[in-house]
């Protein structure tokens, strides 16, 4: 498996501290930046790893900003993405059963690392149950290609 993962400067240091938890999962990491804690653009990073995994070059992403908000609205821009904000590791199981989020989002001034760890653990860990959520998932993809007036 390989993992796209990207921040800001706001969700720097917890992406740094992740990469050695998924390395340690035997997964291979993509790291989109940045790559210092100075401050920089959180679109950029949502953007970088969206298209990542929009282009199927890794099988899903991590993005990372202070709250994990303006990073999720940005990787969600990106037709085909999936990107869901959360707190905790139950919200985490969830968005993959039920959403099939295809990239996490966490708030690096939010979460601790463990915390953090245990939420990429439980999406990592958990399937899509397909049935009635891919019904509506289907509608979202439909949503995606409507033309706004």
């Amino acid at each position: 498996m390989k993992i796209a993962i990207g921040s800001d400067h706001g969700g720097y240091s917890l992406k740094q501290a992740l990469i050695p938890f998924l390395q340690g999962r035997d997964i291979e990491v993509a790291d989109a930046g940045t790559h210092s804690a100075d401050s920089v653009d959180y679109p950029d990073f949502g953007e970088a790893v969206a298209l990542l995994v929009a282009h199927g070059e890794v099988d899903a992403g991590i993005v990372i900003c202070g709250t994990g908000i303006g990073i999720s609205i940005s990787a969600n821009k990106v037709p085909g993405i999936r990107a869901a904000l959360v707190t905790s590791p139950q919200m985490a199981e969830l968005a993959k059963q039920h959403n099939n989020a295809n990239i996490l989002a966490l708030g690096g001034r939010i979460l601790s690392s463990e915390t953090a760890e245990a939420c990429v653990a439980a999406w990592l860990d958990a399937a899509f149950e397909g049935d009635r959520h891919q019904r509506r998932l289907d509608k979202i993809t439909a949503l995606e290609k409507k033309i706004c007036p």
